[in-house]
């Protein structure tokens, strides 16, 4: 498969910030034309007009639409099918997280999860397949986790999200491989976002526990969103078909291929060193 053309349209989801806000600069910088979608009007805004300031000669279109709502989903898609007949790039980047065991976590919860980090990946990817297709040299970009490699105590909703998601794409790799669209599945490790920040808290966690569960986690988002988003936009140019971004994904992988039976163990007492480390 040759390289990815970026002189079409892409759309981004998750564009207000993180990895989506850091993709949308680099892409118009390569003559990509931007749709991009998030729920947080503001930021969304914001990260276009910056676009459309450095990038005059690129189109730019904001769709404000909270993944959790099916409807609203529609609407979007639907406007984008009918707005952006040239998209050849769609790239699936919106998540969530959600702290908690899954005792703790209510079905709505969870469900929630799964709305915005999977079935919303789908719905969209459901849409604008006609449109991917239409143009050969397509490519597709769904954004798993590392906790789409692994799965650790705390996490089962945010691991199941993540890890339908990878099987979601490594299955679409294979299917549209003889339409010519490129498929990547990308695993971030500890990125610096947001998403610590808008993270929730399940309601069977009491306080104390939840705020230390979002202290630990935001210390482990340390890699640059716009180094993630920089590997990001090579993997599509090159077409490859999985990306592990930050040591924090690649080390964490190579343990789940070598103990995929007994890694929660070694993951365990790594938490338990680490904290005795902070208390020392």
């Amino acid at each position: 498969m040759r390289p990815f053309d970026f002189t079409g349209t892409a759309v981004v989801t998750g564009a207000a910030s993180g990895i989506g806000a850091a993709l949308a600069p680099l892409l118009a910088a390569r003559g990509t034309d931007l749709v991009l979608l998030d729920r947080d009007a503001e930021r969304l805004d914001a990260v276009a007009a910056s676009v459309r300031s450095d990038a005059p000669g690129r189109s730019v279109d904001t769709v404000v639409a909270d993944l959790a709502d099916a409807g609203q989903l529609r609407d979007a898609a639907d406007r984008i099918v009918v707005g952006h007949p040239r998209t050849t790039l769609l790239v699936n980047n919106a998540g969530v997280a959600l702290g908690g065991r899954f005792d703790q976590v209510t079905l709505e919860e969870f469900e929630w999860v799964m709305d915005v980090n999977f079935r919303a990946a789908v719905r969209l990817t459901h849409a604008l397949l006609p449109v991917l297709k239409a143009h050969p040299g397509a490519h597709l970009v769904n954004v798993s986790s590392l906790f789409g490699l692994m799965a650790p105590a705390g996490q089962a909703a945010y691991s199941s999200s993540k890890f339908a998601v990878r099987g979601f794409t490594e299955a679409l790799r294979h299917e549209l491989a003889e339409d010519g669209i490129g498929v990547t599945s990308v695993h971030p490790g500890g990125i610096a976002t947001r998403i610590a920040e808008t993270a929730r808290v399940a309601s069977g966690v009491d306080a104390a526990e939840a705020e230390q569960g979002k202290e630990e986690f935001a210390r482990l988002l340390r890699y640059p969103a716009d180094r993630a988003a920089q590997r990001i936009v090579v993997a599509v140019e090159r077409r490859r078909p999985r990306l592990l971004i930050g040591a924090s994904a690649v080390v964490p992988d190579v343990l789940v291929r070598l103990a995929p039976g007994s890694y929660g163990k070694v993951l365990a007492a790594a938490t338990r060193l680490a904290g005795l480390r902070r208390g020392a």
